[in-house]
């Protein structure tokens, strides 16, 4: 299978994902790595049976300027309501100032996180990407969403306690959230891991099963 992995913005360096999805080709994945958006070819994208979004809005993590145009928004809209793929992982649920129709096929957008902690994560619902996947804990960036569609089905729940100052001063960033949803749009399927900031979680066993199974669902298989 044909993947395209997207990746790299100031926060989350691209070189963690692109790492650790090497070890997928022995699971019969081929991936391409784009980490400027600048080399993204849109004639290319229906080559990929999924695509993965690991990065927000910046162009690379030294060019800082948007990428995700009017035009790449509607050309992703139309890749999954075609029949695509699309995993968003982590960073790529973080919305830009004019991400509202990428948002809304994603079906959500980053709203906060505090500071890195262990958190938790746990299949709630048997499914094809929980599959196989046990609970399992790794330091990482605890990701808040505003959830924008109304037919997301939750697969896996995420928790950390509340930290540092917030938590002393009675704001609590902790608690339970989605980490792993899915939707669909047109004849394609989105699905949403939210874990994914440090190459622990990228190396965990239980993280890359979900992965694989997620991009499994995600092409129909």
């Amino acid at each position: 299978m044909r993947i395209l992995l997207l990746c790299d913005d100031r926060y989350h360096p691209g070189h963690i994902p692109a790492l650790c999805l090497k070890p997928l080709k022995d699971s019969g994945f081929t991936t391409d790595i784009i980490q400027n958006a600048n080399e993204f070819d849109a004639a290319n994208l229906s080559n990929y049976a999924v695509v993965i979004i690991s990065k927000s809005d910046h162009t690379s993590n030294k060019d800082l300027s948007p990428w995700k145009t009017d035009a790449i928004q509607n050309l992703f809209v139309k890749y999954v309501e075609n029949g695509g793929g699309l995993l968003v992982n982590h960073s790529g649920t973080v919305a830009g100032t004019n991400t509202d129709t990428l948002n809304k096929l994603i079906g959500c957008r980053f709203t906060y996180h505090p500071p890195r902690c262990p958190v938790t994560v746990q299949p709630i619902k048997p499914h094809p990407i929980t599959k196989g996947v046990r609970m399992f804990c790794e330091t990482d960036e605890h990701y808040h969403l505003e959830i924008l569609a109304t037919d997301i089905d939750i697969l896996a729940a995420a928790y950390a306690p509340p930290q540092g100052k917030e938590a002393e001063a009675g704001y609590d960033p902790g608690g339970i959230v989605a980490a792993t949803y899915v939707r669909t749009q047109g004849k394609g399927r989105v699905c949403v891991l939210t874990p994914g900031h440090t190459a622990e979680v990228w190396n965990n066993y239980d993280f890359r099963l979900m992965l694989t199974n997620g991009l499994n669902w995600c092409a129909g298989q």
